[in-house]
């Protein structure tokens, strides 16, 4: 049955064979650690991508906003006295320079999916009467939707934004007891400056965070400019990549490029980049610690086996075996044992994830999230469980091939 197995192949099949209690523990033991990486793994990476998934869904990868205005520094009185304290500027609602002019250059940028010209302001959304303050959001609906895929946020109604229409967070839809087809005045400035405008309701939305369904109007570009007072303005450019992960670096070019305030998504949300990192950092140092103890259980295991072996090894050795050949054939049992328990890890690690996305459910009977386990990253792990079990078996092959025949036939 093993005659086309080479030398080597078959003495250290055999080898684990004889041993079948010590080997079949082992190689559980190997599995069990390959199943706690691939499941923790997959559940880290499942984790994030749905945390990124909830922030970003409702807001851009970068933003382009006119700088911040300051106010400079008075000069120094003759007299010599100091000013001590500075009052800051009041920021006002600011268009982006040339933003017209932008817009094509950054469509034509690498790796840029979607850019969108934007009117950000503050107000009141008013319905009989009730009145709540509000997010006041001017956009072009074609562009925001790529930005935000508001296809997927749809609650009711129709994602349209003409003239005299307007989009409505669904909660502050709740808020206001309005409806897809109702009216809802909105207002903004105060007293003698106060701006009015009467949108319809085509559609309600659910932008995946509370306070942005309870604060959320959005109306056509040029509706917004009128409401806020700048005509013709755009007081952001939001932009959506395809690889979120480049933002940082795509911010920090346009930034040296125009002389315009450019923030990443990290930017905007430093809580959630430094949360994302602790996790990830853990989780290498617990497959770092779930592989040293494969490694030491394998190593142990061998090192018993070189013990219990010795006189067949002393046998091996006198009947020309040479010290390569002994060294080999534990390193072959190495082998064989890390990638039996990575194969069967792999398996458990998916029957583990199986049962969270089928038993795991959260108040509304869904799963939670969505993991998977992906096969580029269960070869990579069984790959390195695999190395682990040849690195392993390194001392007790030394030890093996250093035995002196005589006195291990004499043992």
């Amino acid at each position: 049955m093993l005659s086309w197995l080479g030398f080597e192949h078959r003495v250290a099949l055999r080898f684990l064979r004889e041993g079948r209690m010590q080997s079949l523990l082992i190689i559980v033991g190997v599995a069990a650690g390959v199943a706690v990486v691939a499941y923790i793994s997959a559940l880290v990476s499942g984790l994030q991508a749905n945390t990124l998934e909830k922030t970003l869904g409702a807001q851009p990868h970068v933003t382009l906003s006119p700088p911040d205005e300051v106010v400079a520094a008075a000069a120094t009185p003759a007299s010599g006295a100091q000013l001590l304290q500075v009052q800051p500027r009041a920021q006002r609602p600011r268009s982006v320079a040339n933003w017209q002019a932008l817009l094509p250059l950054l469509d034509a940028a690498p790796g840029v999916a979607a850019v969108s010209p934007m009117v950000a302001g503050a107000g009141l959304a008013q319905r009989g009467e009730a009145t709540k303050s509000i997010a006041l959001v001017g956009v072009e609906i074609e562009r925001y939707a790529r930005i935000v895929n508001l296809n997927s946020k749809l609650v009711a109604g129709t994602l349209r934004l003409g003239p005299g229409e307007g989009i409505l967070g669904r909660d502050l839809a709740g808020d206001l007891g309005v409806r897809v087809g109702d009216r809802v005045n909105l207002v903004t400035g105060t007293g003698a400056g106060a701006v009015s405008d009467a949108v319809r309701i085509t559609a309600l939305v659910d932008l995946g965070v509370r306070e942005l369904n309870r604060r959320t109007v959005l109306v056509p570009l040029r509706a917004a400019q009128s409401l806020v007072g700048l005509p013709g303005g755009a007081t952001n450019i939001d932009l959506a990549l395809d690889d979120v992960w480049q933002a940082p670096g795509l911010a920090k070019s346009l930034a040296q490029r125009w002389p315009y305030k450019v923030e990443s998504w990290q930017d905007t949300n430093a809580p959630l980049v430094s949360a994302l990192n602790a996790q990830s950092i853990s989780t290498g140092l617990i497959r770092a610690v779930v592989m040293v103890v494969v490694v030491l259980g394998i190593a142990s295991v061998l090192v018993v086996s070189v013990v219990q072996k010795r006189r067949e090894i002393g046998i091996l050795r006198a009947m020309g075996t040479t010290r390569g050949q002994v060294l080999r054939i534990f390193l072959l049992q190495g082998a064989v044992v890390g990638a039996l328990g990575s194969a069967l890890g792999v398996g458990l690690a998916v029957g583990l994830i199986w049962a969270f996305t089928h038993f795991v459910k959260g108040s509304d009977g869904l799963p939670l999230f969505i993991i998977t386990l992906h096969p580029k990253m269960a070869l990579q792990i069984a790959a390195i469980a695999t190395v682990c079990g040849v690195v392993a078996a390194v001392a007790p092959a030394r030890r093996a091939a250093a035995l002196d025949p005589a006195q291990a036939i004499r043992l």
